[in-house]
């Protein structure tokens, strides 16, 4: 029984040496896990920040291009942002656009269809001149079924005469 005494009284000794030693527990590969950064620490991630993203497509370069009343003719400000789109769409060829022509809600159904389709077809044939090959663009006229703008005053209606170039990665759909 001495034999086992002694085991005993060694590993006592050993247990409380380890245990009274203040720098067992330093070591340079921890991580204190309540120093982490705080969600303000942390930088977000804007998808607008980024070229080729969709995102910054619309903020950056601008999705939309508006018209005058009864036209479809493109003004200089519009080719101008088409002019951006353009390049931005040579650059991003996995990229597809959709033209989609808009009215303002004077004039009947039919007129503003026409009209609209009229506007799309203008922005596409403008990004096809500028290299866009036409094969990555489809035309949608929507006439004046799709709002930008809410009210009956020249306001509202000046932001609804316009064509949207909405992008998407992959083929598009008929």
């Amino acid at each position: 029984m001495t034999k086992t005494f002694r085991i005993a009284a060694i590993g006592a000794v050993l247990f409380a040496a380890a245990c009274s030693d203040p720098t067992r527990f330093d070591d340079t590969n921890t991580v204190d896990l309540n120093n982490q950064p705080t969600p303000s620490d942390v930088a977000p991630l804007d998808p607008a920040s980024d070229p080729a993203s969709p995102a910054y497509f619309q903020a950056q370069v601008g999705d939309r291009v508006l018209f005058l009343v009864d036209e479809f003719t493109l003004t200089s400000e519009a080719k101008a942002v088409l002019d951006g789109q353009a390049e931005w769409l040579i650059l991003n060829s996995d990229y597809q656009a959709l033209v989609e022509g808009h009215a303002d809600e004077q004039g009947t159904t039919e007129y503003n269809l026409a009209l609209s389709a009229r506007r799309a077809n203008a922005v596409k044939e403008y990004l096809a001149s500028k290299g866009v090959s036409q094969s990555r663009m489809r035309t949608v006229p929507y006439g004046k079924e799709r709002p930008a703008e809410l009210c009956a005053n020249e306001s509202c209606y000046a932001q609804n005469r316009r064509a949207v170039t909405v992008i998407a990665a992959g083929a598009l759909t008929s």
